[in-house]
């Protein structure tokens, strides 16, 4: 006698973020199993993975923490999945995206289908020619910052589907695992990396930023880049007021714009661009 499952996934959803999976190939996460590897058991594999997360047993692995070179001379902290685990949020990513895509701004660029930063930067450009000054805004060590409880209300907006919910809250809570071993327990962030990640992080800025923008300062255009924006304004004045309420704005929210990315800039004509950095 077959058991019900308490969560009715399709096993065609399963296979189908497979394939996007293995399209976009990656890294080898916490487990060593590389695309390849997972291959040669492929239907035992999915079908373990597809009865775990419809039984509601699933447990995301920790993800791998590795730190890439930045063009400064810092860190980016990546965290890798294993690919059973990338499929599985590839499941969860294709329930969620067609809800919030209809729903996002549309000057919002990064990490959407149909879209590129080469768009954005085309519409930026159009908009230099009628604001003479930017606000040029970059929020310091946005993915390890997302706050968890107003994310999760954010996408309780969209669905109350249980296991979307679920699956979400857990890959938050997953550890990091470090080089050498150590497991990291972390209290905020969705790691840069994962497949659920992007979308997650644009839904944040989604309130904490872009439905902002429209109620506080409906007259300035931005164009926003996953979390790098450019916000159009008339004068220096009202660049650094705007520069001003989006610290506090993003305070509430728990973030921190970088203070030596984030500037103020001149920008008309051939007039030599002036930089003014808030200290």
């Amino acid at each position: 006698m077959n058991r019900v499952k308490p969560f009715d996934i399709p096993k065609r959803e399963v296979w189908e973020a497979f394939k996007r999976v293995k399209a976009n190939q990656g890294a080898a996460g916490v487990d060593g199993q590389s695309i390849q590897e997972f291959e040669e058991k492929l239907t035992g594999n999915l079908y373990k993975l597809w009865n775990r997360l419809s039984s509601g047993s699933y447990l995301p692995p920790p993800v791998r923490r590795v730190d890439i070179p930045k063009a400064n001379g810092g860190t980016r902290p990546l965290g890798i999945p294993t690919v059973a685990d990338r499929i599985a949020q590839e499941v969860v990513r294709r329930y969620l995206e067609p809800l919030l895509e209809p729903k996002f701004h549309a000057d919002s660029y990064g990490y959407r289908p149909g879209r590129s930063a080469i768009d954005g930067v085309r519409t930026a450009r159009q908009r230099c020619w009628r604001y003479d000054w930017i606000l040029d805004l970059d929020i310091k060590a946005f993915f390890e910052s997302i706050d968890w409880e107003l994310l999760l209300r954010a996408v309780r907006k969209y669905t109350q589907c249980r296991w979307v919910l679920l699956y979400i809250e857990r890959w938050l809570k997953a550890p990091a695992m470090l080089e050498d071993g150590t497991l990291v327990q972390r209290e905020r962030g969705t790691p840069q990396g994962g497949v659920i990640s992007p979308l997650l992080a644009n839904l944040f800025l989604h309130y904490a930023f872009d439905m902002w923008m429209g109620r506080e300062f409906p007259g300035v255009p931005f164009e926003r880049y996953a979390d790098d924006a450019i916000c159009h304004c008339r004068s220096e004045r009202e660049a650094l007021a705007l520069h001003e309420a989006l610290d506090r704005r993003f305070g509430e929210c728990g973030l921190v714009l970088h203070p030596d990315k984030t500037k103020v800039v001149y920008c008309k004509d051939t007039t030599p661009v002036r930089e003014i950095r808030k200290t």
